[in-house]
This record gives C-alpha cells, sequence and structure tokens, in this order.
C-alpha cells in the first residue's frame, strides 16, 4: 500500500462571467496513491491534469464550484478517464453557462464522504462565493481544499452574479474556522496558509465588505 500524496498542478486560462473576462491561473490538486486519485477542480488544460495523473486510475472529479475557470476541463478530462464529474446542483445554473449540452454526473451534498486510497475527504457546503461551492476536509491528511470560499488573506470574491458576502462569511466563520488550526487551506488560486493564519483576520475582512 502506497502512501496517499497530495500533487499539485497550475493551468492557465480565462474566467468569464457578467460581461468580463480575466486572466486567471487556477491550481488543481490531485489526491491519492500511485494507484489511484481523484482531481480536485479540472480547470483549463485536460491534457497536463492527464499527464499529471502518470497513469493512476481517477476514480472522480470534484468541482468546488462552477465558474467557468475550474469546470472548463471537466468534460475532456471525463471522457479520457471515464471517471465521472461531482457537481453541488446549487450550482447547476452556473455549470449550464459552459457546458449547456453535458451535465455533471453525480450530486455533491454536505456530509457526503469521499475515499480515495483509503482516506476520506468529507464534503463541506460553503456558498457565499457561488450557491453550491464546496470545501473538502481531509483530517488525515491535515487539510481542507477551499476552492474559492478561502484564500490566503480573506474571503473569494463576491461582488459578481450568484455570490453573496454574508453567505461566504457565515460559511468560513461555521464550517471552515472551526476545523484544527493547524489544518492546511489549499486553495482553487495561490498560495497555500491555514486555518490559524486566517482565523484571527475574520472581523477586519467583515468590516472590509470583502
Amino acid at each position: 500500500m502506497t502512501a496517499v500524496r497530495i500533487d499539485h498542478v497550475v493551468t492557465s486560462g480565462t474566467f468569464s462571467l457578467d460581461g468580463g473576462t480575466w486572466d486567471v491561473d487556477n491550481n488543481v490538486w490531485i489526491v491519492g496513491d500511485d494507484d489511484q486519485a481523484i482531481v480536485i477542480d479540472a480547470a483549463h488544460d485536460a491534457d497536463a491534469i492527464f499527464r499529471a495523473l502518470d497513469g493512476r486510475r481517477l476514480t472522480a472529479i470534484v468541482c468546488t464550484h462552477a465558474h467557468d475557470d475550474h469546470i472548463d476541463a471537466a468534460p475532456a478530462l471525463a471522457e479520457r478517464t471515464g471517471a465521472p464529474v461531482l457537481l453541488h446542483p446549487d450550482d447547476l445554473p452556473l455549470w449550464r453557462q459552459t457546458h449547456p449540452d453535458r451535465a455533471p454526473d453525480e450530486e455533491l451534498a454536505d456530509g457526503r464522504e469521499l475515499v480515495v486510497a483509503g482516506v476520506p475527504l468529507t464534503v463541506l457546503h460553503t456558498p457565499g462565493h457561488s450557491p453550491g461551492a464546496i470545501s473538502l476536509s481531509a483530517p488525515e491528511l491535515g487539510t481542507v481544499f477551499t476552492g474559492d470560499t478561502l484564500f490566503a488573506g480573506g474571503p473569494g470574491a463576491t461582488g459578481r452574479s450568484f455570490s453573496d458576502f454574508p453567505t461566504i462569511i457565515d460559511s468560513i466563520r461555521e464550517r471552515l474556522l472551526t476545523l484544527p488550526p493547524e489544518t492546511v487551506v489549499r486553495t482553487g488560486h495561490g498560495d497555500s496558509t491555514t486555518i490559524g493564519d486566517e482565523a484571527p483576520h475574520l472581523d477586519e475582512w467583515i468590516a472590509r465588505g470583502h
């Protein structure tokens, strides 16, 4: 039995919503051992993600939310690997903006447990950045994958359609900052951080409003 590890691929592309388009770099997280893995957020480049799998069996493509920069490569990666695409149903309106002819394969729900190479990852519904945004908590690995809900330095953006600042603050306060302080926060963009480093700043984020 090989040890479970977390691999990291950065892919580049664009994010489009509400009539604007921005260049973005996305974090793609691969969790598994030498035999099997899951991908968290199939962003931009199915070929790069497939190469990083290095022959491992892909058991799931987990979408932390359905903004186009996090899901644009999901159908292509699913077709190539046979892995199902998993999304919280509250984000289906966003998903359909990018993939109107291809639905996700399975629904994510709060509390659902995904197991890869014997390690459980628990779905935390953390809306705010989008209605169906989720985080994946992996206590055995000492980490949580937060998508665009929590970053080094504050919450994800809430200035566009389908987002809400009070909701993301509630999600962060109740679902994420209650995790152990040493928990590593692996984000959808940029550098990782820890719960302990971010928790003291919650009131500052509320005061500034973003």
